[in-house]
């Protein structure tokens, strides 16, 4: 493995090192473009999540994924009268009850939190939050 992998990271090809000097030295309004687009998910996300009774989300600074705090889930009861006890668990629930796929935080080392995408478009980030909003308000937590 170590042989595959020092293959596959160890140097840009000539061809690549070629484009990203086009790129770095060539019209940048679709860098800006795409920054604004970007930031206008990130908002969504910030926004639509902060109305969600549960789960916390200070802006990301300049990543595109959301790491949405869901310390106050763990130890809520699933409708099947499952009981989450950790980040991995609250991912596996909202991906069985949601059809969203998220990362929990343990995998970096940042529990209690799950990573979320804002790669996606307006549309598909509404829908998706739309859909954990749902199955958080599932849930039967302790009060």
């Amino acid at each position: 493995m170590t042989k595959v992998q020092s293959q596959i990271c160890s140097g840009a090809c000539s061809v690549a090192q070629a484009a990203a000097v086009a790129a770095l030295n060539g019209p940048q309004d679709d860098v800006r473009r795409f920054c604004a687009a970007f930031e206008e998910r990130r908002n969504l996300v910030v926004e639509r999540i902060s109305q969600i009774d549960g789960l916390t989300l200070d802006p990301p600074g300049g990543a595109f994924y959301g790491l949405i705090g869901c310390a106050d889930l763990i130890g809520a009861q699933t409708t099947d009268g499952d009981v989450l006890a950790n980040d991995s668990e609250i991912t596996a629930y909202i991906l069985k009850d949601a059809g969203i796929a998220a990362v929990p935080g343990s995998a970096y080392e940042l529990s209690p939190f799950f990573r979320i995408s804002t790669a996606a478009s307006m549309d598909v980030l509404g829908q998706a939050i739309d859909r954990i909003a749902t199955s958080v308000a599932k849930l039967k937590r302790k009060t």
